[in-house]
């Protein structure tokens, strides 16, 4: 039902106010009247609606022109209808003008009537938010997808790659293992990283040769298959025994076994290692020996020959790589081993003269051997008694006389780790102060009469104190405790031992005294505090210090010194005697490190 409400007031050309036509109705959809806006207010027609006419009354008397904002480019001409109708008006924002004149020719201008047709509800700004919502998930989801698909084939292809590498690990672990086994660590190493190894030449180095005696008339009455078998047996217990005394397996011709002590590795003990692995080796024949003749078969016996001299060592071949040694002291092992006799251990004066103290030894005199002239030959009947336990083993002394001699090639190692790898600015914790302690140790230890088992952790311990400086300058007693670790296994120190020497390195570190061998730590670790040079000293060490971030003011130094020199007691009475300067003298002397 139309709602019939009074029109606005028309505006004259020029200003004020008429009387003349309003709008008078709104009709949608050709029959659906809508009530009229209040005035300001905009009318709102759903898009459905967008068929609309608009009625002005008065009519009689006037014509009427119209211009539709937003949709006319221009005024409508003069018409004397008074109803405008537009039809599927597209949704937006319309302003209505409406002019009239009268029969005066007078125009005038209904109020304009501000409307908007909205648009279809999939139109709209909310559904046009949710397509925006829609799309946007859309995309979020394929992106998810896609970064799922290529997840999934990034993890297949890692799975791949990660199988691939393992299987590459793998095999150049069997190939490394497999040079490893045919090789030396280090010439294995060298060749991996420049395609080849270079010879070296080593001063003091033991050759072993064994050879079975008779074994010509044996293959040639044994069957071949089971010949093999028992040299491959022979040989496979050989390689455990050199391997345990750290000798390297040199090289097996036919029935010959030849192997070397000091290589790759250069030591001082490897003599007496050598002929303890000859020993063995002659044990378990005499073994094999036995049981056969009890079982009435052929029995093997060797002949062991063993010389100490120079050789060079290097790696041969391209494709077939091969280690071997050469030189006058490998032809001199093979003439001992060919000059022996079956069961024996015939060794020349050169090796005798290194392993007398721990072996007996049987003098053959001066024998004939081809190209050498004559030369003293010795048999090794055994250990000497008193270095020998019940079963003819090496005892506890034997044991500690021979790591009284690895001591000096620990000692040479920690030389070397410090002039390779020492940083410059360690002014203080340097190799010379090291060989001090060392030194100072000794002294001490032979002053106090401390046992030799204890000297040996003592000198570990004094070696090892320091190094830790090397690599962490923060916690220099656990980067030393690594390194003891690491080292002193290949040195044949068992677990017990190892624990000592960081037990006393330990305490050191802490300022703890619980043993005579702490007090000789103690006493040599800070023997400088009574020497002459303890003001250069001193000074290095403040020096280091302010370089590693522990920078103090000299005169707070001078009083760390002087309270440490006041607080300082010698534990041993040889420490006290060795005493140069008094401990008064020592902080008179501190005034001229402030100048």
């Amino acid at each position: 039902m139309p709602a019939i409400l009074s029109g606005s007031g028309s505006a004259l050309e020029g200003g004020g106010q008429v009387n003349g036509p309003v709008l008078s109705g709104i009709i949608v959809n050709g029959d659906e009247f809508i009530s009229l806006p209040r005035q300001s207010e905009i009318l709102t027609l759903r898009f459905r609606e967008n068929n609309v006419a608009f009625e002005f009354e008065p009519s009689e008397g006037y014509e009427f022109q119209f211009y539709l904002e937003g949709l006319d480019k221009k005024w409508s001409s003069w018409q004397k209808v008074s109803r405008k109708e537009y039809t599927s008006l597209p949704a937006r924002s319309y302003v209505l003008k409406t002019r009239f004149r009268n029969s005066d020719g007078i125009i005038s201008e209904v109020a304009p009537l501000a409307f908007k047709v909205k648009p279809m509800w999939y139109f709209s700004k909310l559904a046009v938010a949710l397509y925006v919502l829609f799309f946007l998930l859309i995309i979020w989801a394929l992106y998810e997808q896609l970064n799922l698909r290529f997840a999934r084939t990034q993890h297949m292809l890692e799975q791949i790659i990660n199988k691939r590498t393992e299987d590459l690990i793998i095999e150049k672990e069997k190939s490394e293992t497999l040079l490893a086994n045919v090789l030396p660590k280090n010439m294995a190493d060298e060749i991996m990283l420049k395609g080849k190894a270079t010879k070296i030449k080593y001063n003091f180095v033991t050759v072993l040769f064994s050879d079975i005696q008779g074994f010509t008339q044996i293959a040639e009455e044994m069957n071949p298959e089971v010949l093999i078998d028992e040299l491959d047996r022979f040989f496979f217990h050989f390689d455990s025994v050199v391997e345990k005394y750290r000798i390297e397996k040199i090289k097996t011709i036919g029935d010959a076994y030849m192997c070397a002590g000091g290589i790759p590795e250069k030591n001082r003990t490897n003599p007496v290692e050598v002929i303890l692995a000859a020993i063995e080796m002659q044990n378990y024949m005499k073994k094999l020996k036995e049981r056969s003749q009890e079982e009435g078969m052929k029995y093997w016996d060797i002949r062991i020959g063993i010389h100490t001299g120079t050789v060079v060592a290097g790696v041969i071949g391209q494709k077939k790589l091969s280690y071997d040694i050469w030189g006058d002291t490998v032809n001199t092992a093979s003439r001992m081993e060919s000059s022996g006799e079956g069961g024996r251990i015939n060794i020349s004066g050169t090796t005798y003269e290194f392993v007398k103290d721990f072996f007996i030894c049987e003098h053959r005199g001066k024998m004939p051997v081809k190209y050498k002239g004559e030369l003293d030959m010795y048999f090794v009947n055994g250990i000497v008694p008193e270095l020998a336990d019940g079963n003819g083993e090496p005892d506890r002394e034997f044991l500690t006389r021979l790591q009284m001699i690895k001591l000096q090639d620990i000692e040479e190692l920690i030389t070397k780790l410090y002039d390779d790898e020492a940083p410059p600015n360690l002014y203080f914790h340097s190799t010379a102060h090291v060989k001090s302690i060392v030194d100072q140790a000794e002294l001490l230890a032979s002053g106090e009469k401390l046992p030799s088992e204890d000297f040996i952790i003592l000198k570990c311990a004094a070696l090892f104190l320091f190094t830790g400086y090397i690599y962490d300058y923060e916690k220099p007693a656990e980067a030393s405790l690594l390194h003891v670790e690491k080292i002193l296994p290949a040195y044949g120190f068992d677990q017990p031992a190892i624990e000592a020497v960081k037990e006393r390195i330990v305490n050191s570190h802490n300022d703890l005294q619980n043993t005579l061998t702490d007090k000789i730590l103690h006493d040599a670790r800070y023997d400088y505090l009574g020497r002459v040079d303890f003001l250069k000293l001193t000074e290095k060490l403040f020096r280091e210090r302010s370089e590693y971030g522990r920078s103090v003011s000299k005169k707070t130094w001078i009083m760390m010194q002087r309270d440490l020199l006041l607080g300082h007691e010698f534990l041993t009475g040889t420490a006290r005697l060795l005493r140069s300067v008094s401990a008064a003298e020592q902080i008179a002397g501190l005034e001229l490190f402030d100048k």
